[in-house]
């Protein structure tokens, strides 16, 4: 697996993983339970993880994503 995004903003890990699973690439998100780690408060960041074979789509994918909603 490899990592295409790591973030501790829960609204860009949401979109991230809306945009992945609208392309029909199978995200797996690590670290969420690491808040207790941090005492919730959210410093520790997430890390978005797709198949080895899908990283290259997945990375153009968000890319492409975070680029139209920068320039709406």
């Amino acid at each position: 697996m490899r990592e295409v995004l790591r973030t501790n903003d829960p609204v860009l890990l949401s979109f991230a993983q809306n945009v992945l699973e609208q392309a029909g690439i199978e995200a797996i998100v690590f670290d969420v339970h690491m808040s207790i780690m941090d005492g919730s408060i959210g410093i520790l960041p997430r890390r978005v993880m797709v198949a080895d074979d899908e990283a290259s789509r997945a990375e153009y994918t968000l890319k492409s994503a975070l680029t139209q909603t920068q320039d709406a």
